[in-house]
């Protein structure tokens, strides 16, 4: 008898894992060029959270299949069609900026793969786009924290200055100038510069004239960090004010001590995690690391993962990408490495943000921020 139970438990094995399959997952992130800071912090959540969870609850495995799109637009379709195409992935997540993010859902959307973007926050992203999710927030949530804040701080007038060739420079500068208005804030003077410039100088200057109560600086770390560096050479003490453009140990580095007192958006702060799964996760990632600190884009990357594998383990055939889809929509108060995450039909996340001031040159927790 035992001997006919121990055969019939084999062959259930067997069978199990005869049936269980790998299932492709692509990931498209800046892992060299500009951008590089931002796509490696992002992917080691992706890598941490398949460690944790590298199976569905039906045995089949996930394989994480990683394009470096360089930072850039042509890579990023050049990608993504090559991750449908070849590789024939069931869902992608990335692309990181909101730029590079919308060439990864255009392509996407038509071939009826799912998307979600760990750190793309331009609102118009998920807009008429089935198969676009996020687990960020949007511009016009963090343009508002960061116009609150500045009138709480009883600041009136402001000096933007944009990023004329980055969308999510763009967006997040209307997010912002429309409810510092509306508060009854003033914008004084747009300052127009692009991505790659080096010489900020004659922007700093226009600045010092004008005399405003702060700078909102809605950029990539690159600029944001010479910008800071410059206005501190000429002179230029003005409180200054980020999104989450400049959420990595990068631009403090690139600033040093010029950004001290720098303020910006967050979606996450390692040293104040809101839940359980949070802290063991930051555990986890120290013990895999061996750094306790944590960037926030890591959190967001390993987000995108769990959600997608929530996502998968309910649908009852795992690779069909439209029940995916479907089941990501439905996502409500996930538990998630940077908090509870709610996504809606447009694919958009309902979720908190943290204000964080660079002090001694490491970015310290001020207060969170919920919906």
């Amino acid at each position: 008898m035992k001997k006919v139970i121990s055969l019939a438990v084999a062959t259930a094995l067997t069978c199990s894992m005869t049936f269980a399959k790998e299932i492709k997952v692509g990931a498209v992130m800046p892992m060299s060029g500009p951008l590089a800071a931002y796509g490696q912090v992002t992917n080691l959540g992706l890598e941490l959270a398949n460690k944790l969870n590298p199976t569905l609850k039906n045995g089949d495995t996930i394989k994480i299949v990683l394009v470096d799109n360089k930072g850039d637009k042509v890579e990023t379709a050049t990608a993504t069609t090559r991750l449908i195409s070849s590789d024939k992935v069931v869902a992608i997540l990335g692309a990181l900026t909101s730029t590079n993010t919308a060439q990864t859902i255009a392509i996407a959307d038509k071939k009826k793969i799912p998307v979600i973007a760990a750190v793309a926050t331009n609102d118009k992203l998920t807009a008429k786009r089935t198969f676009a999710n996020r687990v960020c927030f949007t511009d016009s949530f963090q343009g508002e924290v960061v116009a609150n804040y500045a009138i709480q701080q009883g600041y009136k007038t402001a000096v933007v200055v944009v990023d004329q060739a980055q969308v999510y420079s763009l967006g997040l500068s209307k997010a912002f100038q429309n409810a510092f208005k509306k508060n009854g804030g003033k914008i004084v003077k747009k300052i127009k510069v692009t991505s790659g410039d080096k010489d900020f100088k004659a922007v700093v200057s226009q600045v010092k004239k004008i005399n405003p109560d702060f700078l909102f600086l809605p950029l990539y770390h690159p600029e944001a960090s010479m910008i800071a560096r410059q206005s501190k050479q000429l002179g230029l003490i003005k409180p200054m004010f980020s999104g989450d453009g400049v959420a990595n140990q990068t631009f403090i580095d690139l600033g040093g001590d010029s950004v001290e007192g720098y303020m910006f958006t967050d979606f996450f702060d390692y040293a104040n995690p809101p839940s359980k799964t949070s802290a063991d996760f930051v555990a986890f990632h120290e013990k895999e690391t061996g750094k306790a600190e944590m960037n926030s884009f890591t959190a967001l990357g390993a987000d995108t993962y769990n959600i997608l594998i929530d996502a998968m383990n309910r649908c009852e055939d795992p690779t069909n990408s439209i029940c995916i889809n479907n089941e990501i929509k439905k996502t409500v108060k996930f538990d998630g490495v940077s908090g509870a995450i709610t996504i809606n039909k447009e694919g958009n996340a309902t979720r908190s943000a943290v204000i964080k001031e660079i002090k001694s040159g490491k970015a310290a927790f001020k207060a969170t921020v919920n919906p």
